[in-house]
């Protein structure tokens, strides 16, 4: 039986990719290696490593005065190192916590820096986006969440600031296209929309580095990994790989904006039946629907089970909700087809 993937991370990947790459795992090119086994400094792997960033440039248009780094760490490194490398003492940064994600950014920054949350959606359990927050003129900096996996939200208006937004995008970058020059640097870790774990995106524009007041340690800095091409110390070489895979998969397919489109129309999918059947409801305020992880409860939590063996029975996994939601998610990422999405919505019909 086909399985139907809604888990929400590690990432669902087009069948060609894995196809790829379990060749690649076994014999690169003919070389008799395991392109886990080949060197990060040979011309195989630098190969891999130059199309991957071109790939990256190419997708969302990103220009000359930004970096593209492939670092370790998850997203979750970079919630101090974005901090330590922009901050300087008597500096004003403002956050707005819509989950989790940026929760822990908040408390990450917050051991070293003076933060200031500019507004938040805890009151009403990260259902919403917060809108018509007051942004001080003199932010060094505004860091902000996309996507919020675990809660269903996504940023739909970007801030009106001059001062640069960092974001986490770690679960919707490549999904839509971006004005990229409001960012100032952008992070992601692979696993949710991009590849598999073990690498993580940034793109940071380098006129904003070298300006703190503090010692750097030198795997935390930004313009270490610059200098040396993502390759200070020995990189993810097969998440990296994947990656690249995975992005010239996103080309082939027609690009973000082909990608937009086809995660729209699933979203519309599945958020139409949530609002038309009886039986379900939507946990997130309609204007602030991801399309990337749509969470939704039975308006009789006492059938939740009963729609778990159904969902099984039907090939689908990774349905159950997070536990701070409850119910159900589902995420649909850029490889997930349509034809997916549709079983989901004819399982929840059949149980009305």
């Amino acid at each position: 039986m086909k399985k139907h993937n809604f888990y929400a991370g590690p990432a669902i990947l087009p069948e060609s990719v894995k196809k790829a790459a379990s060749e690649a795992a076994y014999d690169y090119k003919g070389t008799g290696l395991s392109l886990m086994e080949v060197s990060h400094r040979g011309d195989d792997f630098v190969e891999i490593l130059d199309n991957t960033e071109k790939y990256v440039r190419k997708l969302l248009k990103v220009s000359d005065d930004y970096a593209v780094l492939f670092l370790t760490g998850g997203a979750s490194s970079q919630f101090y190192m974005t901090a330590f490398n922009l901050y300087n003492p008597d500096d004003k940064v403002g956050y707005v916590d819509t989950g989790t994600w940026s929760t822990k950014a908040i408390k990450e920054a917050s051991a070293f820096a003076d933060i200031e949350t500019l507004a938040s959606s805890k009151d009403k359990n990260f259902s919403y986006i917060p809108r018509g927050y007051k942004i001080p003129k003199d932010l060094k900096y505004l860091h902000l969440t996309s996507n919020n996996t675990i809660y269903g939200t996504q940023t739909k208006e970007w801030a009106k600031t001059s001062a640069p937004i960092i974001c986490d995008m770690s679960s919707d970058i490549f999904s839509r296209e971006l004005p990229l020059k409001k960012f100032g640097l952008i992070y992601a870790g692979a696993q949710k929309n991009v590849g598999l774990a073990g690498v993580t995106l940034v793109i940071v524009k380098k006129e904003l580095l070298g300006k703190t007041e503090w010692h750097i340690p030198t795997m935390l800095d930004y313009r270490t990994h610059i200098a040396k091409n993502s390759s200070f110390n020995t990189p993810p070489v097969f998440s990296i790989y994947v990656t690249m895979l995975n992005l010239e998969w996103v080309l082939e397919q027609g690009g973000v904006k082909a990608m937009e489109k086809r995660n729209t129309a699933k979203a519309k999918l599945l958020y139409d039946e949530i609002d038309n059947n009886p039986l379900f409801v939507g946990t997130v305020a309609k204007e602030d629907r991801s399309p990337m992880n749509v969470t939704f409860l039975l308006k009789d939590n006492t059938k939740d089970a009963a729609f778990i063996k159904k969902c099984t029975e039907a090939g689908i996994v990774g349905i159950k909700g997070h536990r701070s939601v409850g119910g159900f998610r589902a995420s649909m990422y850029n490889a997930m087809d349509i034809s997916s999405t549709q079983v989901l919505v004819d399982v929840m019909k059949a149980f009305k």
